[in-house]
């Protein structure tokens, strides 16, 4: 015991504090050794494909990128998802700041949640995937203002940028931007028939396009002639063989995926017990989590903030039956959870929720081993 209270003393403050310096460090140096050693592949391509041949699903960020240059260097993969990256984690310490506050009390709550292997370190692991910018739209409305149906609008023009950036998003981070607006602007008493009526037209349209995407989507040209441009895109630097790897995706209808998928499944599924304990480190989280909801005044918006939960995560056991890299999904499940956190922060409560105790031992030692694991993965974990 004595040599217990010599590694953790009663005031801990000192060792989350450390904890936090070094989960930071963590994902500077995984970020800096990823740009360094690896030669990006999928995410390249992403960047070569655009409007040449029309509508184009995943084309819109390509697009955006052949504004300024002709030709495309691998490098390009870095610089867009380092940016993303770094903006991501600027824009959520604001809004840890803003729903909680830096203060010791608060510690080990932002140690865990930047600590965890599902957030920050894995979007370095996907460095140049479109995951991401679902994250950072989901954050930019928890920071903006909820006061008038601007609002609704911002959310919904947001989510068709998603859709246009990859389709995938319509289950993978859209639930969670409808679930903020329900919260935030609905469940705060402002509910008129007309904007009841108008949020759902909306709605409509944003699955209207999602549809389209999903069947107008592909490339109407040949493989041979779509990799011929390609090649033309391919900057300083580029493989073409490797490059042009993964181009096979705009000719991919959702049979193909199906098909893929269920073929794969018992191998890909066969580290699944990986996530539960992974799930299961962040328990003092999960408490936190569990007493805010209960902390709730209304028992309705109890109950709404439950379906959210709900919905959100049928969507992502959805995504499940039809992709297979499940490590990226149980990561961004993960964070649309812990960005539902700040949205259920600011729903009225009956009580003040105790911060994780800056000398819970239990909570520190999970800490700890949160801390050892640099990411999860993209398919299967680690």
């Amino acid at each position: 015991m004595n040599l217990w209270r010599a590694i953790f003393p009663a005031d801990g403050f000192i060792h989350w504090r450390r904890l936090i310096v070094i989960n930071a460090g963590i994902v500077l140096g995984y970020a800096i050794s990823k740009s360094i050693r690896d030669v990006p592949d999928v995410e390249y391509v992403h960047l070569l494909v655009n409007y040449h041949f029309g509508f184009t699903k995943r084309a819109l960020i390509g697009a955006a990128v052949s504004l300024f240059t002709d030709r495309v260097s691998p490098w390009m993969v870095y610089v867009l998802g380092g940016a993303m990256l770094l903006m991501t984690i600027g824009l959520y310490l604001r809004l840890f700041d803003k729903t909680f506050g830096f203060s010791r009390a608060t510690a080990p709550l932002l140690c865990f949640i930047i600590g965890s292997p599902f957030f920050f370190k894995n979007f370095v692991k996907t460095i140049g995937y479109f995951d991401i910018y679902g994250c950072t739209f989901a954050i930019v409305l928890l920071l903006l203002p909820a006061r008038s149906f601007v609002y609704v609008v911002i959310a919904a023009a947001g989510s068709i940028v998603l859709l246009l950036i990859h389709h995938i998003h319509m289950l993978l981070y859209v639930p969670t931007i409808g679930a903020i607006v329900l919260i935030r602007y609905y469940l705060a008493g402002r509910r008129s028939r007309i904007d009841m009526l108008l949020t759902a037209a909306m709605a409509v349209v944003v699955a209207g396009i999602f549809l389209v995407i999903m069947g107008y989507g592909n490339t109407g040209v040949s493989s041979e002639e779509f990799a011929t441009y390609l090649k033309e895109r391919i900057g300083a630097g580029g493989n073409p063989d490797k490059a042009l790897e993964f181009a096979f995706i705009w000719h991919r209808t959702l049979t193909d995926e199906l098909r893929d998928t269920w073929a794969a499944m018992a191998m890909n599924l066969s580290r699944v017990w990986v996530y539960p304990l992974l799930i299961a480190l962040h328990a003092p989280l999960l408490r936190y989590y569990r007493c805010s909801i209960g902390a709730i005044s209304s028992p309705a918006h109890r109950r709404a903030v439950m379906a959210t939960l709900a919905g959100i995560t049928l969507g992502y056991v959805v995504i499940g039956l039809v992709v297979f890299d499940y490590g990226r999904w149980v990561s961004s499940w993960a964070v649309c959870m812990i960005l539902m956190l700040h949205a259920i922060k600011r729903l009225p409560a009956d009580t003040q929720v105790p911060p994780i105790a800056l000398d819970d031992r239990l909570a520190l030692g999970c800490a700890m081993l949160l801390t050892v694991i640099p990411r999860v993965g993209i398919i299967r974990p680690f």
